[in-house]
């Protein structure tokens, strides 16, 4: 049997074992909140291995070791603020919304979390919250689908086009059938797969590449500016509008569906302690590791002579070089892991913001749970097939793709939900605004170019946002006595908790 043989049985199986889990969870998913929420029956360790590998994608084991194969320790900055992020939205987020999300009529998505905590009554929040997700998600999932394409024509020589649909196929078969069950399982295999890549590959780079002792004495040769976290690769001085952006990746987490859906998935708020340990543990000795893959594979293609044109096919080259074709399947398989991980978790928030927030919120109020739950699965398929159509174009960048959505997200709902969380006087109105400003300023800014536009447009959208809000909440109607009562009942309930480390009664 071939290499290429022994490394297409591996993703076969891996195929089938998703499969398999999407059939079982199926037979778990009886309704929306089900479909949509698995029922908030995620443990702490499902929870945050499944927002870390929804979050990460194929950045992770693609991006992020190409950045610092190609920059160095510039790599660190964009590593630093993106686990400064995970962090803080544990911290600051994951409790207030688990319990505000049950407390306000059991809210399954953020628009419907939105609408219920701030009383819609003229019920515009939750179809333009809904909007703007399915827009940027759009390009979020189209993104994965190009990274799949790229990963199946790379090691298999399969045309990109046919690639791409192979993945869409994939994806697919077990968001559709499972739900967010289906989901948050894979996605517990696949951060533990991404782990075990991210353990493994490190350790053989370095020791192919002489020790870690050695990687940095060459490193230094190759080029000293690689071991200098502020300047460039030129030499050059790292600018603030550059250390700004680099760190200002951290914002977007706030703002992500996915990430926050796990965090109202959660069976009680005191497992969410453990959960934050577990994510950020994570989150950092993956990033370690993608560093230390970038950097050793700068010194290796350098030993044994090698030219890499594309520096995000590190990961893959130092694979496929150092071992034998049944574990580089395994571990090119954490790639395809990183990018469905991914691609489900948005296709099932594109899905769940068309079912709850657009049909059921505009047009059918009443509508049982089994029309709310097929409309789901139909709009999986529908979502699925316009992003296939966008990730068509190979020549897409795939990481241009993926921090305008990360920047949109961000700026749209991060300061909306944070400061709806903590801030008892804001209102729908400013709510609105915020998301509205949010977005608007990070489609306006990306636009531009020169001078402060080339500051990561997810800082401008942010700033915007976050004033959007104050302005137009303190030009708006106080909030009723029904919302600041729910408000203080929800300061209560967590200040309550916060005594607490181990499991506490779901407020469900």
């Amino acid at each position: 049997m071939t290499d290429d043989s022994l490394i297409l049985l591996t993703f076969l199986v891996y195929f089938g074992l998703m499969l398999l889990v999407g059939l079982y969870a199926w037979r778990r998913t009886l309704s929306s909140s089900d479909y949509f929420l698995g029922g908030r029956s995620l443990g702490p360790w499902s929870a945050a291995l499944s927002a870390g590998a929804s979050d990460m994608s194929g950045w992770l084991l693609l991006g992020l070791p190409g950045y610092a194969f190609a920059a160095g320790l510039e790599a660190f900055w964009l590593a630093a603020g993106l686990l400064a992020g995970t962090w803080l939205n544990w911290l600051i987020v994951s409790r207030r919304l688990r319990t505000y999300s049950a407390l306000a009529d059991d809210s399954l998505t953020l628009p419907e979390f939105l609408a219920n905590r701030f009383e819609d009554k003229k019920g515009l929040l939750q179809p333009v919250s809904a909007m703007f997700i399915l827009i940027f998600f759009l390009f979020y999932t189209s993104s994965g689908l190009v990274a799949g394409g790229k990963l199946f024509e790379s090691v298999f020589g399969i045309d990109y086009h046919w690639a791409v649909v192979i993945g869409m196929v994939s994806v697919i078969s077990y968001t559709l059938f499972g739900g967010f069950l289906a989901v948050c399982w894979t996605d517990l295999i696949q951060g533990l797969l991404m782990s075990a890549a991210l353990l493994v590959v490190p350790v053989a780079a370095l020791e192919a590449s002489g020790g870690s002792e050695t990687v940095f004495q060459e490193l230094h040769r190759i080029n000293p500016e690689l071991l200098n976290m502020l300047t460039t690769v030129e030499g050059e001085a790292l600018s603030l509008i550059m250390l700004l952006s680099l760190l200002g990746w951290g914002l977007g987490y706030f703002g992500q569906p996915h990430i926050m859906a796990r965090f109202k998935a959660v069976k009680s708020e005191g497992q969410l302690v453990l959960a934050r340990r577990i994510a950020v543990s994570w989150t950092g000795i993956c990033m370690l590791s993608a560093l230390l893959v970038g950097l050793a594979g700068a010194v290796y293609t350098d030993r044994v002579g090698l030219r890499l044109d594309d520096p995000e096919a590190i990961f893959m080259l130092m694979v496929n070089t150092l071992f034998h074709p049944v574990i580089a399947g395994i571990l090119l398989a954490a790639i395809l892991a990183a990018i469905m991980s991914t691609a489900d978790s948005q296709l099932l928030v594109c899905s769940t913001a068309f079912a709850e927030d657009f049909y059921q919120d505009i047009f059918r109020r009443h509508a049982p749970q089994e029309e709310v739950l097929l409309v789901g699965r139909i709009a999986v398929v529908g979502i699925a097939i316009i992003a296939t159509w966008l990730a068509l174009n190979p020549e897409r960048s795939v990481l241009g793709m993926v921090s305008y959505a990360w920047a949109g997200f961000g700026a749209a709902f991060g300061p909306v939900l944070v400061l709806s969380l903590y801030w008892r006087r804001m209102n729908a109105m400013g709510a609105m605004a915020g998301i509205v400003a949010g977005g608007l300023t990070v489609v306006w800014w990306k636009q531009q170019q020169g001078g402060w536009y080339d500051l990561y447009e997810i800082i401008p959208g942010v700033i915007a946002a976050t004033l959007a809000v104050l302005v137009f909440s303190y030009l708006g109607r106080k909030p009723s006595d029904t919302m600041e009562k729910l408000f203080d009942k929800v300061s209560g309930r967590v200040e309550q908790l916060s005594h607490y480390d181990d499991e506490e009664p779901s407020v469900s």
